[in-house]
């Protein structure tokens, strides 16, 4: 099923300026540019609702391929086909992978950071503020593994780098925006720029989408992960 609201599956609707909404499950009022056209509204921690979970399911993971451990995310429940929960998930699968592929961190405590930062960047953020999410969440995975602070000299570089990095993979394709296919395309861009400055090689699968179909706005052959592609 194509996915837009999670209440009626009618299509979302971005508004120029923030209006206050309520939220249709908790009631919580808050200002927001994103509804569907029947005028529901699921703020953010209603939408990510179950988002912790990942994090024993990075703890028990083996695998060197943040792709493979993104992809286990996506398929457990509270993933929608888009929504700010993928700007948690590309850090904390790249931190995943990243552990289990030599990198030294202490894993149960960098998700947790993981989690606090991601879930700061609210859904939309690509469209309104000029940032995808999911390339500000490959950003993150730099800042904690350099240990980067505003005053920083090369850690601060280096995660500053790899948002840009992300950011420009993601504004070569162009819109409409699928999370899913930022979502790769950052994981993929800092498996690249982890192995050159950090010296820890992740594992670089070739990846084929197996979401258009739930995508209303898939761009198609556009897509380089699309079937048609590969």
């Amino acid at each position: 099923m194509k996915e837009e609201c999670l209440i009626c599956s009618a299509p979302l609707e971005y508004l120029e300026t923030d209006i206050l909404m309520e939220c249709a499950i908790c009631h919580k009022k808050e200002n927001s540019k994103t509804r569907c056209v029947n005028g529901h509204y699921v703020c953010t921690d209603c939408h990510t609702q179950g988002l912790d979970s990942i994090i024993a399911v990075c703890l028990e993971e083996t695998s060197k391929n943040p792709v493979e451990v993104i992809e286990k995310m996506m398929a457990m429940p509270f993933c929608h086909m888009h929504g700010p929960e993928h700007h948690v998930m590309v850090g904390a699968a790249l931190l995943t992978a990243y552990k289990n592929a030599g990198g030294n961190i202490n894993l149960h405590s960098v998700l947790i950071e993981m989690m606090n930062r991601g879930k700061n960047v609210p859904g939309g953020a690509c469209g309104f503020w000029g940032a995808c999410g999911a390339g500000i969440s490959a950003g993150m995975f730099v800042s904690i593994i350099s240990g980067s602070t505003p005053l920083a000299v090369e850690p601060f570089s280096l995660s500053h780098r790899m948002t840009s990095k992300a950011l420009g993979k993601i504004g070569e394709i162009g819109g409409p925006r699928c999370c899913k296919r930022d979502s790769f395309l950052s994981i993929l861009s800092a498996i690249e720029f982890v192995k050159e400055h950090f010296g820890v090689e992740m594992e670089k699968p070739e990846v084929i989408c197996r979401y258009s179909s739930q995508n209303n706005q898939c761009i198609g052959k556009r897509c380089p992960f699309a079937g048609i592609n590969h």
